[in-house]
């Protein structure tokens, strides 16, 4: 009662892995000597394998807003026609920086809660012949809500536009197959499932994209795909890199590529699908039933209560860090994260801590029934699984 640690159970930043945390300790190190080189070229190769792609994959010093922006100016020219899939916070996004190119953007749109359909933008491309991007939200964590994005990459792919996909969230909770499902540009970032702190960005880009970079002409300078890769092919960046963090996720890649990225993605999903069936245990409704994501869970706030206060009850009697809403949500539902270093430890805390909460605000449950809820999920897949020694 007295000792309240801090417990980060937001989508991003997420809880650090210890190991990533104390190889920052090395980060005295200078980024231009053969010794940062090796963990340089060792961070990007990991990455390649555990997206396990074929494609190029390059590193950013930047959030992964950065590594959006880097797409839109280095593979488009002012004036392209483009679709944006917007259903989210984060699909704005990508409509704001197309806007702020000057390219032509046809956005499909969704409520909060929902996603666009890929027939929908099947039936784009076809009403518009020269479109020369697809851009769209794999887990669209500010509603908790995924995209379909193998049946739009299908639809992409017969087409000469190329597919890009923020996976910022959806990589390490959904499966992502870039090379078998078109997925031609994928977005990443650091502080979500990779468990280590914001700042860094990457992406991958396939060889249909890379040509789009020899006829853009939009400006760009710091993000430089083209210079990036040089640049990492000789194993440095072409800046300052973040150089402790990129020793962090050196160290958190090697312990996903022991994991297993299914294993990695599996762990979320299964606790999204505990968290799903608590939040329903206790008579509160999911804001996104039909598509949910597994990296974040969305859940209406009850009936005349502002989901603010259930995030800062959550803050003041228990040090926890939960999500409110965001844009137009913000005050109608909370989100509680699975990306990363998750497990159901944390989680049968989050609802036990929930059901606290919701009696002291006068929404009445009956203590245990989330968590039992919790417990039969983890029964279901986990109890008779050998435990690992």
């Amino acid at each position: 009662m007295y000792i309240r640690k801090q417990r980060l159970l937001t989508p991003g930043p997420t809880p650090l892995y210890p190991p990533a945390l104390h190889a920052m300790m090395a980060s005295d190190i200078h980024h231009r000597t053969e010794d940062f080189r090796k963990a340089y070229r060792s961070c990007l190769a990991d990455l390649k394998e555990v997206l396990a792609t074929a494609n190029d994959v390059l590193l950013f010093a930047s959030s992964g807003t950065g590594a959006m922006d880097a797409t839109v100016s280095n593979l488009f020219s002012k004036g392209d026609k483009v679709i944006v899939c917007s259903a989210g916070k984060f699909g704005e996004r990508w409509a704001e920086i197309a806007q702020a190119y000057g390219l032509d953007a046809t956005v499909l749109s969704a409520p909060y809660g929902k996603v666009v359909a890929p027939a929908e933008v099947e039936r784009a491309l076809a009403k518009e012949p020269a479109i020369k991007g697809v851009f769209v939200q794999a887990s669209e964590t500010s509603t908790g809500a995924a995209h379909d994005v193998r049946a739009m990459g299908r639809a992409v792919a017969a087409t000469d536009a190329i597919f890009v996909v923020d996976a910022i969230t959806g990589l390490g909770t959904m499966p992502l197959d870039i090379d078998g499902w078109g997925l031609d540009v994928l977005i990443g970032g650091s502080q979500k499932a990779f468990m280590v702190p914001p700042g860094l960005a990457f992406l991958s880009i396939s060889p249909k994209a890379w040509k789009f970079a020899g006829t853009a002409t939009l400006p760009h300078y710091y993000f430089n795909l083209k210079k990036e890769k040089k640049s990492g092919d000789g194993g440095e960046s072409s800046w300052t890199p973040a150089t402790s963090l990129v020793l962090a996720l050196a160290e958190s890649l090697r312990y996903i590529k022991q994991l297993g990225m299914p294993k990695l993605i599996e762990n979320a999903q299964i606790l999204a699908q505990a968290t799903r069936a608590a939040a329903v245990r206790l008579g509160l409704e999911l804001f996104a039933p039909d598509a949910p994501a597994a990296s974040a869970t969305a859940v209406k706030a009850p009936e005349g209560m502002d989901s603010g206060v259930i995030v800062k009850e959550f803050r003041n009697r228990f040090g926890a860090i939960i999500a409110n809403g965001q844009g137009s949500m913000k005050g109608q539902i909370f989100r509680i994260a699975h990306l990363g270093y998750f497990d159901f430890a944390d989680l049968f805390a989050v609802i036990a801590g929930l059901e606290i909460i919701l009696n002291a605000n006068g929404f009445p449950v009956n203590y245990g029934a989330g968590v039992a809820a919790v417990e039969e999920v983890y029964e279901s897949v986990a109890i008779r699984q050998p435990v690992a020694v």
